[in-house]
């Protein structure tokens, strides 16, 4: 037996679940992973999340919060900061990505979300959680990190060689110009990964309590239409426009205070951001963890990234991806290529 696995096994006999019986419920894209528990007590899901790889007090910090907004995060039944392990309620395997594909309607699904995210952001204003809730700042330093992903990863993986130093720095001028555009914009709790993957539907609960959150302990303070981005822009399947600008125009209905070009330049520019990560992370998770699986998703992203910088406050930005990914470069990595 491992070390870890003795240590995984001395937590379930602490919290009363030794004898349960296990089996694995989901990998993740991180180094965390997930185990369904069967036993007397009913059923549980165990989070194994090794540091230093991965954290779980902030999962822990934030489900807290969204409880106390009346939310669905898992309840913790218990938890070892320590070893990494945690002990949560178990939603079942209802996420909305099987539900669509049993057929549920579509946009009764996208519309609980939607009303999710109106529900998060009036309470986290009236509530003194916002004031008094630890989070750091989803700032231009972040963003700036995180859109790098594309030069540092995905770069080498189409051209065969690192991107050259001054066209990094290029990349970084033009983003630092088109992300003052998201100064002023209104804050609140980022979940960052909000998507049909990390939604279950709840039988049982009313309202937007039906809607149960998986995956949120990356949560920072940021700019409101970034999960409204996460849901409406998904890197794993395709959603009819239509609907996305339906889904849409229901979150700013309920902000008839909102300034609707000031969202939309918002919503370009984090959208367009979160496309330029996401194409870098899904490149690395091929070179660096071997997970090749992702790869399919990168023309979608592609496409995504290409509406959202025709808006003008992506000009520059625009110029730099037209100037060093003509078409024939914006394409899957070769999932054969050696790891980095």
């Amino acid at each position: 037996m491992t070390d870890r696995a003795a240590l995984c096994r001395h937590f379930l006999e602490q919290a009363g679940w030794g004898e349960a019986q296990r089996r694995v419920l989901a990998d993740d894209a991180s180094f965390r992973r997930y185990d369904r528990l069967t036993g007397g007590n009913g059923t549980a899901v165990l989070m194994d999340a090794p540091p230093p790889q991965e954290d779980t007090r902030p999962f822990a910090r934030i489900a807290g919060y969204l409880q106390a907004l009346g939310l669905s995060a898992p309840r913790i039944y218990a938890h070892d900061a320590d070893a990494g392990f945690m002990l949560l309620e178990d939603f079942g395997d209802r996420t909305f990505t099987r539900a669509l594909a049993e057929g549920i309607d579509e946009e009764r699904l996208y519309r609980l979300a939607v009303d999710l995210l109106i529900a998060l952001h009036r309470r986290w204003e009236r509530d003194d959680l916002a004031q008094a809730a630890d989070l750091s700042p989803y700032d231009k330093t972040r963003y700036l990190e995180e859109a790098l992903l594309l030069p540092d990863w995905y770069w080498p993986a189409v051209f065969g060689e690192s991107c050259p130093e001054p066209v990094r720095r290029d990349f970084v001028a033009v983003w630092q110009v088109a992300l003052q555009g998201l100064a002023g914009a209104a804050q609140t709790l980022v979940l960052r990964d909000f998507h049909v993957d990390n939604l279950v539907l709840l039988e049982g609960r009313d309202g937007v309590a039906a809607c149960g959150l998986l995956d949120f302990q990356d949560a920072l303070r940021g700019p409101r239409a970034y999960d409204l981005v996460s849901l409406l822009e998904d890197a794993r399947r395709d959603i009819d426009p239509t609907l996305a600008a339906a889904m849409l125009a229901r979150y700013l209905d309920a902000f008839p205070e909102t300034d609707r070009s000031e969202f939309a330049r918002a919503y370009a520019l984090l959208g367009a951001q979160r496309s330029t990560k996401i194409i870098g992370i899904f490149t690395r998770l091929l070179r660096r963890d071997g997970k090749a699986q992702y790869l399919r998703h990168i023309p979608r992203v592609w496409r995504i990234l290409a509406g959202d910088l025709a808006h003008p406050a992506l000009a520059g930005v625009r110029a730099w991806f037209d100037a060093h990914f003509p078409p024939e470069a914006r394409k899957m990595p070769d999932p054969s290529q050696p790891a980095a």
